[in-house]
Parts: C-alpha cells; sequence; structure tokens
C-alpha cells in the first residue's frame, strides 16, 4: 500500500501501534548502519533510503527525476517489508544474505529484493544491519552503472539480432507442376476424344 504522507514521521504516525513499533525498530538499525551519503526520505509512498542527486545526478533509470533507491521499508495488506535493491541482480550479496539469514535461525520470505515480515521477532535485526552496512553508496553506485551498461549492450546485441534476420532474403517457394484434378482430366479426355471425331 502507497502512502501519500509527505515525512517519515507522518507515515509512521499512521499505522497502527503494533506496526509502527516494528518499522521504527527496524528504521533505528538501518539509520545505524547507513552510509553516510544514502539519505532517508519518503520514496514511492515508503520509507526509502536512497542515493541523493548530489551524490548521484543522473537518478533511477527508470524515473531519473528520482533519486537512486537503495532500500526501502513499508507496511503492505498483510505484512511489512523491507526492500534491499543491493541484493537485485547481486548474486554474491543475495548469497551472503541468505546464508547469514540461515545461521541466524530466522525464516527467510524473500522474492528478488523484498523481504516480507509480519512481527519484529520473525527478523535477525543484526543480519538486517549488517546488510546496509556492507554497502557502501561508492560501490552501490558503481554495480548499479555496471549492471545498466550490461543490460543496455544485452538489448542492443538483440536488436540487432532481430534486424538482422528481418533483412535475410525470402528463399522462393520451389513450384511444382500441378496434378490434374478430376475435372481437368475429364476436360482433357474429351479434348481428345473432340478430335478424333473430325
Amino acid at each position: 500500500m502507497q502512502s501519500k504522507a509527505a515525512t517519515v514521521e507522518k507515515y509512521l504516525g499512521e499505522l497502527p501501534e503494533d506496526r509502527r513499533r516494528a518499522l521504527q525498530a527496524v528504521r533505528a538499525v538501518i539509520l545505524k548502519n547507513l552510509d553516510r551519503q544514502f539519505e532517508e526520505c519518503m520514496s514511492y509512498g515508503m520509507i526509502g533510503y536512497v542515493v541523493p542527486h548530489s551524490v548521484f545526478p543522473p537518478g533511477y533509470h527508470c524515473n531519473p527525476a528520482q533519486p537512486l533507491p537503495f532500500a526501502g521499508l513499508a507496511s503492505q495488506k498483510n505484512y511489512m517489508s523491507i526492500y534491499l535493491m543491493a541484493c537485485y541482480g547481486n548474486d554474491a550479496q543475495e548469497k551472503w544474505l541468505r546464508e547469514a539469514w540461515a545461521r541466524a535461525g530466522k525464516k527467510l520470505d524473500m522474492g528478488k529484493c523484498c523481504i516480507r515480515f509480519r512481527k519484529l521477532e520473525d527478523l535477525p535485526l543484526e543480519v538486517v544491519g549488517e546488510a546496509i552496512r556492507r554497502v557502501r553508496a561508492d560501490e552501490y553506485i558503481r554495480h548499479y552503472e555496471a549492471a545498466l551498461t550490461s543490460n543496455r549492450r544485452a538489448a542492443a546485441t538483440r536488436a540487432a539480432q532481430k534486424s538482422a534476420s528481418s533483412r535475410r532474403p525470402v528463399k522462393p517457394k520451389a513450384t511444382s507442376a500441378k496434378k490434374p484434378t478430376a475435372n481437368g482430366r475429364r476436360a482433357g479426355k474429351a479434348a481428345i476424344s473432340m478430335r478424333r471425331k473430325r
């Protein structure tokens, strides 16, 4: 659920008490471990942690007016969630997180970068803190730019292959003499018969 709250405080103030307490605890862990170049703000209707335009002027490629997202914290309809964008497309980071979560003895409910939880006790907060602390803004930007470059090259290659396949000459279909139909055979026989009569 996207909130229209303009500030983090207003967002938290709109939540039921149990969810507010849970998100405040996770938020405190994130802020304690966050690289100073990241900033907290409201982003996409949730609490966001971003690389501001002052650090990364191009912004988010999907919408350059938005700063580059790094993490998020949200209250959804049936659960709460933490978004860790550093795990998206980063196999090493995701592998570390999954292993650390398992060592903490907690069940991980995770999509590509979204960790879902229903209560604070579902989270190993020390792992969440380390996941935030281990990614510096400059490193995150480098990985993001490398992934963008790789995706653009792959898209260009696909487009070139598609274009090349559309320019290939079409081979003409082989034509073969048509076999006469039953009506055609009868007509031919009739013509031969007429010539004989003459």
